[in-house]
Protein backbone atom coordinates (compact mmCIF):
# COMPACT_ATOMS: atom_id res chain seq x y z
CA UNK A 1 0.00 0.00 0.00
CA UNK A 2 1.41 3.39 -0.99
CA UNK A 3 1.35 6.27 1.45
CA UNK A 4 -1.19 8.08 -0.74
CA UNK A 5 -3.68 5.23 -0.32
CA UNK A 6 -3.17 4.69 3.41
CA UNK A 7 -6.06 5.83 5.62
CA UNK A 8 -5.56 9.06 7.55
CA UNK A 9 -6.43 9.21 11.22
CA UNK A 10 -8.61 12.29 11.77
CA UNK A 11 -10.19 13.71 14.91
CA UNK A 12 -11.06 16.87 16.80
CA UNK A 13 -10.52 16.88 20.55
CA UNK A 14 -13.97 17.99 21.80
CA UNK A 15 -16.13 16.03 19.34
CA UNK A 16 -14.05 12.91 19.98
CA UNK A 17 -14.07 13.29 23.77
CA UNK A 18 -17.82 13.90 24.05
CA UNK A 19 -17.84 17.55 25.17
CA UNK A 20 -21.42 18.63 26.01
CA UNK A 21 -21.00 22.42 26.35
CA UNK A 22 -22.87 23.71 23.30
CA UNK A 23 -20.89 26.95 23.17
CA UNK A 24 -17.66 24.97 22.83
CA UNK A 25 -18.98 22.17 20.66
CA UNK A 26 -20.48 24.43 17.96
CA UNK A 27 -17.04 25.73 17.00
CA UNK A 28 -15.51 22.26 17.29
CA UNK A 29 -18.15 20.74 15.02
CA UNK A 30 -17.68 23.46 12.41
CA UNK A 31 -13.94 22.76 12.33
CA UNK A 32 -14.06 18.97 12.11
CA UNK A 33 -16.80 18.85 9.49
CA UNK A 34 -15.01 21.46 7.39
CA UNK A 35 -11.92 19.28 7.52
CA UNK A 36 -13.90 16.18 6.55
CA UNK A 37 -15.28 18.05 3.52
CA UNK A 38 -11.71 18.86 2.48
CA UNK A 39 -10.62 15.22 2.81
CA UNK A 40 -13.27 13.56 0.65
CA UNK A 41 -10.57 12.25 -1.70
CA UNK A 42 -8.89 10.31 1.13
CA UNK A 43 -9.74 7.25 3.15
CA UNK A 44 -10.37 8.58 6.63
CA UNK A 45 -10.37 6.81 10.00
CA UNK A 46 -12.42 9.26 12.06
CA UNK A 47 -12.29 9.09 15.84
CA UNK A 48 -15.48 10.65 17.16
CA UNK A 49 -17.80 10.29 20.10
CA UNK A 50 -20.51 7.73 19.61
CA UNK A 51 -23.15 10.47 19.88
CA UNK A 52 -22.18 11.43 16.30
CA UNK A 53 -22.94 7.94 14.95
CA UNK A 54 -25.71 9.09 12.62
CA UNK A 55 -24.02 12.33 11.54
CA UNK A 56 -20.95 10.70 10.00
CA UNK A 57 -22.91 8.12 7.97
CA UNK A 58 -23.13 10.54 5.02
CA UNK A 59 -19.37 10.35 4.42
CA UNK A 60 -18.73 7.33 2.20
CA UNK A 61 -14.95 7.70 2.58
CA UNK A 62 -15.06 7.74 6.39
CA UNK A 63 -14.54 4.78 8.67
CA UNK A 64 -16.00 5.98 11.98
CA UNK A 65 -14.25 4.86 15.15
CA UNK A 66 -16.85 5.55 17.81
CA UNK A 67 -15.54 6.07 21.33
CA UNK A 68 -16.96 7.03 24.68
CA UNK A 69 -13.86 8.27 26.50
CA UNK A 70 -11.28 11.03 26.46
CA UNK A 71 -9.49 10.95 23.11
CA UNK A 72 -6.05 11.43 24.70
CA UNK A 73 -6.53 8.22 26.72
CA UNK A 74 -7.79 6.44 23.62
CA UNK A 75 -4.77 7.56 21.60
CA UNK A 76 -2.39 6.36 24.31
CA UNK A 77 -3.73 2.86 23.74
CA UNK A 78 -4.38 2.89 19.98
CA UNK A 79 -2.13 5.41 18.17
CA UNK A 80 0.32 2.69 17.13
CA UNK A 81 -2.30 1.23 14.76
CA UNK A 82 -2.06 4.23 12.41
CA UNK A 83 0.59 5.53 10.04
CA UNK A 84 -0.50 9.12 9.45
CA UNK A 85 -2.82 11.65 11.07
CA UNK A 86 -4.24 15.16 10.94
CA UNK A 87 -6.17 16.50 13.91
CA UNK A 88 -7.70 19.57 15.55
CA UNK A 89 -7.09 20.54 19.17
CA UNK A 90 -6.54 23.63 21.27
CA UNK A 91 -3.93 24.13 23.98
CA UNK A 92 -6.28 23.54 26.95
CA UNK A 93 -4.57 21.38 29.58
CA UNK A 94 -1.65 20.92 27.18
CA UNK A 95 -3.88 18.76 24.96
CA UNK A 96 -2.26 20.01 21.76
CA UNK A 97 1.23 19.09 22.93
CA UNK A 98 0.21 15.81 24.58
CA UNK A 99 -1.66 14.54 21.53
CA UNK A 100 1.18 15.46 19.20
CA UNK A 101 3.72 13.79 21.49
CA UNK A 102 1.71 10.56 21.63
CA UNK A 103 1.49 10.42 17.83
CA UNK A 104 5.21 11.12 17.42
CA UNK A 105 6.18 8.46 19.96
CA UNK A 106 4.12 5.95 17.97
CA UNK A 107 5.89 6.94 14.70
CA UNK A 108 2.73 8.39 13.18
CA UNK A 109 3.39 10.89 10.40
CA UNK A 110 1.43 14.05 11.25
CA UNK A 111 0.24 16.95 9.12
CA UNK A 112 0.29 19.26 12.13
CA UNK A 113 3.04 21.12 13.96
CA UNK A 114 5.66 19.12 15.84
CA UNK A 115 5.30 18.63 19.60
CA UNK A 116 8.32 20.87 20.23
CA UNK A 117 6.79 23.65 18.12
CA UNK A 118 3.44 23.23 19.91
CA UNK A 119 5.15 23.45 23.30
CA UNK A 120 7.06 26.58 22.40
CA UNK A 121 4.18 28.43 20.74
CA UNK A 122 1.60 27.43 23.37
CA UNK A 123 3.60 29.22 26.08
CA UNK A 124 3.19 32.92 25.33
CA UNK A 125 6.41 33.90 27.10
CA UNK A 126 8.41 31.19 25.34
CA UNK A 127 7.08 32.58 22.07
CA UNK A 128 8.04 36.10 23.14
CA UNK A 129 11.59 34.99 23.96
CA UNK A 130 11.99 32.86 20.82
CA UNK A 131 11.15 35.49 18.22
CA UNK A 132 13.76 37.87 16.81
CA UNK A 133 13.78 41.54 17.82
CA UNK A 134 12.74 42.50 14.29
CA UNK A 135 9.22 41.25 15.08
CA UNK A 136 7.29 43.90 17.09
CA UNK A 137 5.80 42.51 20.30
CA UNK A 138 4.34 44.21 23.37
CA UNK A 139 6.78 44.40 26.27
CA UNK A 140 6.21 41.26 28.30
CA UNK A 141 7.22 39.71 31.58
CA UNK A 142 6.46 36.44 33.33
CA UNK A 143 5.32 36.30 36.95
CA UNK A 144 4.42 33.60 39.42
CA UNK A 145 1.29 34.13 41.51
CA UNK A 146 2.36 33.42 45.08
CA UNK A 147 0.02 32.88 48.02
CA UNK A 148 1.45 35.82 50.02
CA UNK A 149 0.77 38.46 47.36
CA UNK A 150 4.38 39.35 46.56
CA UNK A 151 3.40 39.24 42.89
CA UNK A 152 1.39 42.46 43.37
CA UNK A 153 4.44 44.50 44.34
CA UNK A 154 6.45 42.94 41.50
CA UNK A 155 3.84 44.02 38.94
CA UNK A 156 3.67 47.51 40.46
CA UNK A 157 7.47 47.80 40.14
CA UNK A 158 7.29 46.64 36.54
CA UNK A 159 4.61 49.22 35.75
CA UNK A 160 6.71 51.96 37.37
CA UNK A 161 9.73 50.98 35.27
CA UNK A 162 7.83 50.83 31.98
CA UNK A 163 5.88 54.02 32.70
CA UNK A 164 9.15 55.89 33.35
CA UNK A 165 10.24 55.13 29.78
CA UNK A 166 7.30 57.18 28.46
CA UNK A 167 5.85 59.18 31.38
CA UNK A 168 3.48 61.25 29.21
CA UNK A 169 1.53 58.24 27.88
CA UNK A 170 -0.69 56.43 30.42
CA UNK A 171 0.34 52.77 30.58
CA UNK A 172 -2.27 50.01 30.63
CA UNK A 173 -1.38 46.41 31.41
CA UNK A 174 -2.95 43.13 30.35
CA UNK A 175 -2.51 39.98 32.40
CA UNK A 176 -3.16 36.58 30.87
CA UNK A 177 -2.33 32.90 31.47
CA UNK A 178 0.89 31.67 29.88
CA UNK A 179 -1.11 28.99 28.11
CA UNK A 180 -4.66 29.97 27.27
CA UNK A 181 -7.20 30.08 24.47
CA UNK A 182 -10.19 32.18 23.37
CA UNK A 183 -9.18 35.18 25.52
CA UNK A 184 -10.21 33.42 28.74
CA UNK A 185 -8.95 34.66 32.12
CA UNK A 186 -7.61 37.92 30.73
CA UNK A 187 -7.46 40.96 33.00
CA UNK A 188 -6.91 44.51 31.74
CA UNK A 189 -5.44 46.94 34.29
CA UNK A 190 -6.49 50.43 33.23
CA UNK A 191 -4.66 52.07 36.17
CA UNK A 192 -2.08 50.44 38.39
CA UNK A 193 -4.19 51.51 41.38
CA UNK A 194 -6.82 49.05 40.14
CA UNK A 195 -4.47 46.10 40.72
CA UNK A 196 -5.87 44.19 43.68
CA UNK A 197 -5.15 40.97 45.49
CA UNK A 198 -8.35 39.57 43.96
CA UNK A 199 -6.20 38.54 41.01
CA UNK A 200 -5.30 35.33 42.83
CA UNK A 201 -8.95 34.32 42.59
CA UNK A 202 -8.55 34.19 38.80
CA UNK A 203 -5.02 32.79 38.71
CA UNK A 204 -4.39 30.17 41.37
CA UNK A 205 -1.30 30.53 43.59
CA UNK A 206 1.63 28.77 41.97
CA UNK A 207 0.47 29.53 38.44
CA UNK A 208 2.52 31.66 36.09
CA UNK A 209 1.05 34.56 34.16
CA UNK A 210 2.15 36.89 31.40
CA UNK A 211 2.06 40.63 32.03
CA UNK A 212 2.17 42.82 28.92
CA UNK A 213 1.74 46.43 28.00
CA UNK A 214 -1.72 46.78 26.53
CA UNK A 215 -1.83 47.84 22.89
CA UNK A 216 -4.96 49.74 21.89
CA UNK A 217 -6.21 48.94 18.42
CA UNK A 218 -7.90 46.43 16.12
CA UNK A 219 -7.63 42.70 16.81
CA UNK A 220 -6.64 40.77 13.70
CA UNK A 221 -5.16 37.43 12.76
CA UNK A 222 -3.34 35.95 9.80
CA UNK A 223 -4.06 32.43 8.58
CA UNK A 224 -1.12 30.64 6.98
CA UNK A 225 0.00 27.34 5.49
CA UNK A 226 3.44 26.09 6.43
CA UNK A 227 5.56 23.12 5.41
CA UNK A 228 7.52 23.30 8.65
CA UNK A 229 10.17 25.63 7.32
CA UNK A 230 8.50 28.10 4.98
CA UNK A 231 5.08 29.69 5.39
CA UNK A 232 2.70 31.59 3.11
CA UNK A 233 -0.19 33.77 4.31
CA UNK A 234 -3.68 32.92 3.10
CA UNK A 235 -5.83 35.66 4.59
CA UNK A 236 -6.00 38.58 6.98
CA UNK A 237 -8.92 38.25 9.38
CA UNK A 238 -10.67 40.66 11.69
CA UNK A 239 -11.30 39.25 15.15
CA UNK A 240 -14.35 39.99 17.28
CA UNK A 241 -13.03 40.13 20.85
CA UNK A 242 -14.90 41.39 23.90
CA UNK A 243 -12.68 42.33 26.85
CA UNK A 244 -14.35 43.39 30.09
CA UNK A 245 -14.02 42.89 33.82
CA UNK A 246 -11.87 39.85 34.55
CA UNK A 247 -12.47 37.93 31.36
CA UNK A 248 -12.39 38.13 27.61
CA UNK A 249 -14.49 36.41 24.99
CA UNK A 250 -13.61 35.48 21.43
CA UNK A 251 -16.81 36.01 19.44
CA UNK A 252 -15.65 35.16 15.90
CA UNK A 253 -14.53 37.31 13.01
CA UNK A 254 -14.66 37.99 9.31
CA UNK A 255 -12.37 37.51 6.35
CA UNK A 256 -10.71 38.78 4.35
CA UNK A 257 -10.08 42.02 6.24
CA UNK A 258 -8.77 44.92 4.20
CA UNK A 259 -6.41 47.47 5.71
CA UNK A 260 -3.42 49.51 4.66
CA UNK A 261 -1.38 47.39 7.09
CA UNK A 262 -2.17 44.08 5.38
CA UNK A 263 1.29 43.57 3.87
CA UNK A 264 2.94 44.45 7.17
CA UNK A 265 0.74 41.98 9.04
CA UNK A 266 1.48 39.26 6.46
CA UNK A 267 5.20 39.91 6.74
CA UNK A 268 5.25 39.80 10.55
CA UNK A 269 3.10 36.64 10.70
CA UNK A 270 5.20 34.84 8.10
CA UNK A 271 8.48 35.69 9.82
CA UNK A 272 7.10 34.62 13.19
CA UNK A 273 5.92 31.22 11.95
CA UNK A 274 9.19 30.59 10.13
CA UNK A 275 11.16 31.55 13.26
CA UNK A 276 9.85 28.53 15.19
CA UNK A 277 11.03 25.30 13.61
CA UNK A 278 8.33 22.69 13.10
CA UNK A 279 5.24 24.92 12.90
CA UNK A 280 3.41 23.11 10.13
CA UNK A 281 0.06 22.74 8.38
CA UNK A 282 -2.74 25.27 8.88
CA UNK A 283 -1.75 27.81 11.54
CA UNK A 284 -2.78 31.23 12.79
CA UNK A 285 -1.05 34.30 14.18
CA UNK A 286 -2.85 36.85 16.36
CA UNK A 287 -1.84 40.49 15.96
CA UNK A 288 -2.99 44.00 16.79
CA UNK A 289 -3.16 47.04 14.54
CA UNK A 290 -1.85 49.83 16.76
CA UNK A 291 -4.21 52.76 17.34
CA UNK A 292 -1.30 54.98 18.42
CA UNK A 293 -0.13 56.69 15.24
CA UNK A 294 2.90 58.10 17.07
CA UNK A 295 4.28 54.64 17.78
CA UNK A 296 7.02 53.44 15.44
CA UNK A 297 5.18 50.13 14.98
CA UNK A 298 1.82 49.89 13.25
CA UNK A 299 1.30 46.16 13.89
CA UNK A 300 2.21 44.08 16.94
CA UNK A 301 2.37 40.30 17.19
CA UNK A 302 0.47 38.83 20.15
CA UNK A 303 0.76 35.05 19.79
CA UNK A 304 1.23 32.11 17.44
CA UNK A 305 -1.37 29.33 17.21
CA UNK A 306 0.41 26.28 15.81
CA UNK A 307 -2.90 24.59 15.00
CA UNK A 308 -6.18 24.86 13.14
CA UNK A 309 -8.03 28.03 14.14
CA UNK A 310 -11.61 29.16 13.55
CA UNK A 311 -11.00 31.14 10.31
CA UNK A 312 -10.45 27.76 8.62
CA UNK A 313 -14.24 27.23 8.54
CA UNK A 314 -14.64 30.43 6.52
CA UNK A 315 -11.65 29.91 4.26
CA UNK A 316 -12.93 26.53 3.09
CA UNK A 317 -15.85 28.40 1.52
CA UNK A 318 -13.93 31.11 -0.34
CA UNK A 319 -10.43 29.78 -1.05
CA UNK A 320 -9.60 28.77 -4.60
CA UNK A 321 -7.98 25.55 -3.38
CA UNK A 322 -8.75 22.70 -1.01
CA UNK A 323 -6.78 23.66 2.10
CA UNK A 324 -6.88 20.27 3.83
CA UNK A 325 -5.77 18.39 0.72
CA UNK A 326 -3.10 21.01 0.02
CA UNK A 327 -1.59 20.53 3.50
CA UNK A 328 -1.34 16.77 2.97
CA UNK A 329 0.14 17.15 -0.52
CA UNK A 330 2.57 19.75 0.80
CA UNK A 331 3.87 17.69 3.72
CA UNK A 332 4.02 14.53 1.59
CA UNK A 333 6.17 16.40 -0.91
CA UNK A 334 3.69 16.18 -3.78
CA UNK A 335 3.60 19.97 -4.16
CA UNK A 336 6.02 22.75 -3.27
CA UNK A 337 4.96 25.70 -1.17
CA UNK A 338 6.41 28.16 -3.67
CA UNK A 339 4.07 26.76 -6.34
CA UNK A 340 0.90 27.46 -4.36
CA UNK A 341 -1.25 30.25 -5.78
CA UNK A 342 -3.94 31.11 -3.26
CA UNK A 343 -6.79 33.55 -3.77
CA UNK A 344 -10.13 34.21 -2.08
CA UNK A 345 -13.50 34.75 -3.75
CA UNK A 346 -15.93 36.47 -1.40
CA UNK A 347 -16.21 37.50 2.23
CA UNK A 348 -17.22 35.34 5.18
CA UNK A 349 -18.33 36.19 8.70
CA UNK A 350 -18.21 33.54 11.42
CA UNK A 351 -19.81 34.65 14.66
CA UNK A 352 -20.82 33.01 17.90
CA UNK A 353 -24.50 33.53 18.61
CA UNK A 354 -25.74 31.95 21.80
CA UNK A 355 -24.65 28.31 21.65
CA UNK A 356 -24.06 28.24 17.90
CA UNK A 357 -21.45 29.42 15.42
CA UNK A 358 -23.11 31.19 12.50
CA UNK A 359 -21.19 31.24 9.20
CA UNK A 360 -22.42 33.42 6.36
CA UNK A 361 -21.29 35.21 3.24
CA UNK A 362 -21.36 38.99 3.49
Amino acid sequence: MTKESEPILVFEYFTASGEKDKCIISEAEALIFSLLEDLKEFNVDLVINESYRDVVKKYSNVNPILINQDVVSWLSENAGQFNRAIFISAENNNNLYNITKILEENDVDIYNSSSEACLKSSDKYETYESLPNTIPQPRSFRFKIDSKGYWKRAIENLHEKWQAEDPLSPLKLIIKPLIGVDCKDIVVIEKIEDLSLDLDKIFTPGSRVLVQEYIEGIDISVSLISDGKKAIPISLNEQYVDLKDDNGTYLGGKLPFETEFKDEAFDIATKAVEAINGVKGFVGVDLKINADEKDIYSVYLLEINSRFTTPYVGLTKVANLNIGKTIIDLVDGNVKIDDLDISLDGEIEFKKSGDSLEIRRI
